[in-house]
């Protein structure tokens, strides 16, 4: 199991521009990727016992950071005219 945080600019390297460009221009994205990040440190100080939890709770904070993570990539994969 890797305990490196998994940041947006890390699992989408090529959108990193827009990731940057939507956030500033739609408040649902921006929504998202702060609760990305929020979710995803949650996970990472959990892996790295920061913050121990139990398994179940873990698991519910991974499904929520690739529920959100989904989201995003949805929003990603539009394409732009």
């Amino acid at each position: 199991m890797s305990h490196t945080p998994h940041e947006l600019a890390d699992e989408f390297p090529a959108e990193a521009e827009r990731i940057s460009a939507l956030k500033q221009t739609d408040h649902h994205f921006a929504r998202l990727v702060d609760d990305y990040h929020e979710v995803n440190r949650a996970v990472h100080r959990a892996e790295t016992n920061v913050e121990p939890t139990d398994d179940l709770h873990e698991a519910t904070l991974r499904k929520q950071r690739l529920a959100l993570k989904d989201e995003i990539w949805q929003i990603l994969s539009k394409k732009v005219d």
